[in-house]
């Protein structure tokens, strides 16, 4: 029988013409391979059949049944979220249970927490990523943010930054970390104050995480804390909007540089309450700024130079 060079194979993609070597055992034809079976071209002897179907085994009209394992791999848990959870006083059929039932499942409950974790590697994971979730559902941060920042921890763990500073040091570190490459105008005593640690091992570790990770952060501009400050300040609409040009006429020309940009954001509130009659306290200003009355003051100063050099 003579040899084809040439394959028809139509409009199936996945059909696919297999070497001379896997002949027809009837005909000694041609070979092919689908999604489907493995069929001679010559005879048309089914050689052999995939059994395995890969598509879902649900229906169209089966909305409430397309769950067939548990919830996805996650960061936030140190053991990726595989780890099994034992019931008390329930089956899962809602059923109560005996009391030597329940006493069985004391027992596995006991022994599944002492080996729980592999080393002690393993456990301050599992302590370091249950204090950013704490602190991540305090500040009301979104899950994506949460998951870098738990991502961001692990990292400090594989570097071995752990190693002389405190976990929730490190934990609300990567908060704030996360925070700064999302582009959040949150403030460090904001994560503080949400975390059980001192400011200063919070912006140690934080520095020890930019300098040795190189964290993506992108410089704050002012311009990013004026709806915050304008929301908890409870200004009017308009007063932000005065307070939002301030800011980025400062930013275009350089001034707002080297600042703090919280304090120089509050500066412009408070500047822009001025000129629209609504009379904001420096210290009230200051104090959602978490910076002093004197920063306020300074940053005024310098907003009046502007706008006497280059009026708005």
């Amino acid at each position: 029988m003579a040899t084809r060079d040439i394959y028809e194979t139509g409009f199936d993609e996945d059909v696919q013409a297999k070497s001379n070597a896997n002949q027809c055992p009837e005909c000694d034809g041609h070979v092919t391979t689908n999604a489907v079976e493995t069929v001679c071209e010559d005879c048309g002897l089914v050689i052999d059949e995939q059994r395995i179907d890969h598509g879902p085994e649900w229906r169209t009209h089966d909305q409430d049944q397309r769950k067939r394992t548990g919830s996805p791999l996650t960061a936030t848990r140190h053991d990726r979220g595989l780890s099994t959870e034992i019931g008390r006083c329930k089956d899962a059929n809602g059923n109560e249970l005996s009391g030597r039932k329940r006493q069985q499942l004391s027992r596995m409950r006991r022994e599944q927490t002492r080996g729980r974790f592999q080393s002690k590697a393993e456990r301050n994971l599992a302590h370091g990523l249950g204090e950013v979730r704490r602190i991540a559902s305090v500040l009301e941060l979104s899950d994506s943010v949460r998951d870098q920042a738990c991502q961001l921890f692990r990292s400090a763990q594989t570097e071995d930054l752990l190693r002389g500073r405190s976990i929730e040091a490190i934990a609300a570190a990567s908060i704030y970390g996360a925070c700064r490459c999302n582009g959040h105008s949150r403030l460090l005593d904001d994560v503080v104050d949400a975390a059980r640690v001192e400011q200063s091992r919070v912006t140690n570790a934080y520095k020890t995480l930019n300098t040795e990770l190189g964290l993506p952060t992108q410089p704050v501009r002012p311009s990013e804390f004026i709806p915050r400050l304008a929301s908890e300040l409870d200004v009017p609409a308009y007063i932000r909007q005065r307070a939002q040009r301030l800011a980025e006429q400062s930013e275009s020309t350089g001034v707002a540089s080297g600042v703090k940009p919280s304090g120089f954001a509050a500066a412009c509130l408070y500047k822009a309450g001025r000129e629209e009659g609504r009379w904001l306290t420096q210290s009230e200003v200051a104090a959602a700024a978490s910076v002093t009355a004197t920063t306020i003051r300074s940053h005024q100063d310098t907003l009046e130079e502007q706008m006497t050099s280059s009026p708005a």
